[in-house]
């Protein structure tokens, strides 16, 4: 096995995205089967630490609203997960099982135990196979975001995902544009658009297609059965859509949190960061 080795960067990183993220450096970590992931760190506190995991195809930066924030009080890491932003584009390993080995060697890498683990939409269920394989040891508490859990079999959501597939395929650059608006249901200036936009193409489209197909379709998209392992606090921020996420774990946690924001769309700790973030700090508690 290649041993898991580390670089720091410890410049503050500067010019594009970047720019508004004060404070914040920039390092990499190289997994054990060789690819490099890259991820962004600040941190002016001496409070828990908390690593921010993006969705599908999307770079660390969507959390530029988070890391310095909770910075403040926190050590704060974001990482690019494999196949997104500036980590290595891997042939291999784009599949839960593998993404949630990268977050535990990103935690072990940069002594991040306990954690707070707060995984956005495909990061949800990574997180919850990060629980699945490896438990709640280096856990301190889970924030799920606008995340499918499970359900009972549904062949509509298979036929959606083979639809998206054929249409990723057919046309990557308008599907995205297309996709990348329908995660705000408020206005966004269109160079920010833009901006997740290319962060988003940077993921080769075959490689897309795998993530979807091998987080919601082969290896089944149900992750109700890792609930039981969860004995962490547990927050689900969500938009009213999907209360029926919110509900099935609610059903198996009954002591979990859960937060709807009303009139937001997929990427609510974007377009409402000063209430997402305010919901976090009270979840959280004093650091």
């Amino acid at each position: 096995m290649r041993i898991l080795t580390i670089v720091f960067v410890f410049s503050t990183i500067a010019g594009g995205w970047c720019q508004t993220i004060p404070s914040a450096t920039e390092g990499f970590i190289t997994t054990s089967d060789g690819v490099r992931l890259h991820y962004l760190e600040a941190a002016k506190g001496n409070g828990q630490p908390i690593l921010f995991v993006p969705g599908l195809t999307m770079p660390a930066e969507i959390w530029e609203h988070q890391i310095p924030y909770f910075a403040k009080n926190h050590r704060v890491v974001a990482m690019d997960p494999r196949s997104q932003g500036r980590s290595d584009h891997a042939v291999q390993g784009n599949d839960p099982q593998r993404r949630a080995q990268d977050i535990k060697e990103v935690i072990d890498a940069l002594k991040l135990s306990p954690v707070i683990l707060v995984g956005w939409s495909m990061g949800g269920p990574e997180a919850l196979t990060y629980i699945d394989r490896f438990g709640t040891e280096a856990l301190r508490a889970v924030v799920l975001v606008d995340s499918f859990i499970g359900d009972e079999p549904d062949p509509g959501r298979a036929k959606n995902n083979n639809s998206n597939v054929a249409m990723i395929r057919a046309n990557r650059t308008e599907w995205t544009r297309n996709w990348v608006q329908s995660m705000f249901a408020k206005p966004q200036p269109q160079p920010y658009l833009q901006k997740l936009a290319a962060a988003s193409l940077k993921t080769p489209t075959e490689t897309m297609i795998a993530l979807i197909l091998n987080t919601y379709v082969v290896n089944g998209d149900d992750r109700r059965p890792v609930l039981q392992k969860l004995n962490r606090p547990v927050l689900y921020v969500g938009r009213p859509a999907m209360r029926s996420q919110a509900n099935q774990l609610k059903a198996r946690l009954p002591a979990a949190r859960v937060e709807f924001f009303e009139g937001s769309g997929h990427a609510l700790f974007v377009e409402d960061p000063d209430r997402f973030n305010k919901l976090l700090d009270d979840f959280f508690g004093k650091p």
